[in-house]
């Protein structure tokens, strides 16, 4: 099996290992590092990452916290499987006929409680990882692209609660309001109240406060919903 391919980050002034960390678990969540790729050695990855070897431990130790990757003494570190409960939700939420109304009231009800969880339970490496999605969004961008990072924003929020049950939910539901987020999405003035909404989640969660997160969230999904109506 050969090694995957770990490609460059961007550089903040914080914690390098939460840097790193925040780095491979945006890899792993966007699909581009996938369960049962092989990491390179340590030496190596941390020569590539132009890092220390104590700072990619630290990241490592992070991520394996997290049930991210599979660490093994003289078998190196693997991308790690979706946990067996997960993916038996996964399954059968994918069977399910779910209306709009129903899927929408599901999201209503389970993403609050993720972004207080996540102002509860979020570590540095996690406020990076919303931080630098946010530094990407605009309401200049294209709907596609805005929408793209909506999405990543939402999906980062949930692995920051550290249940990968809700991170599960997260996903199905996002996949059920497609055609809702795509309104959203289509005007400059959509885009623009996406990312303010972001801003103040994100805000409550750096802050560790889990009822700001919470109402936060609610207000966001709020106005989602009147910019998505036909009046909108």
């Amino acid at each position: 099996m050969t090694n995957a391919e770990i490609p460059p980050m961007r550089r903040h002034s914080r914690s390098v290992g939460a840097e790193v960390a925040a780095h491979l678990e945006k890899l792993i969540i966007s699909g581009e590092l996938r369960a049962g790729d092989r990491l390179p050695p340590e030496r190596e990855l941390a020569a590539s990452l132009n890092i220390s070897r104590s700072s990619l431990r630290e990241a490592m130790f992070e991520l394996e916290s997290k049930k991210l990757v599979r660490r093994r003494q003289g078998r190196g570190s693997t991308v790690a499987d979706i946990p067996r409960g997960v993916s038996r939700l996964y399954e059968d939420l994918a069977d399910l006929d779910v209306e709009l109304g129903y899927a929408t009231e599901l999201r209503d009800l389970v993403e609050p409680r993720i972004a207080e969880l996540a102002a509860l339970r979020a570590v540095e490496s996690n406020l990076l990882s919303l931080d630098d999605v946010l530094g990407r969004s605009r309401e200049n961008l294209p709907p596609a692209e805005s929408m793209r990072l909506d999405i990543e924003f939402h999906t980062l929020l949930a692995h920051a609660a550290q249940n990968p049950l809700l991170v599960t939910l997260c996903t199905m539901t996002t996949e059920w309001t497609q055609r809702t987020r795509a309104l959203s999405h289509r005007t400059a003035l959509g885009r623009r109240i996406s990312v303010q909404g972001h801003e103040l989640i994100y805000r409550a969660v750096c802050d560790h406060n889990g009822a700001a997160a919470a109402a936060a969230m609610e207000q966001h999904l709020r106005e989602v919903r009147e910019i998505s109506s036909p009046k909108g």
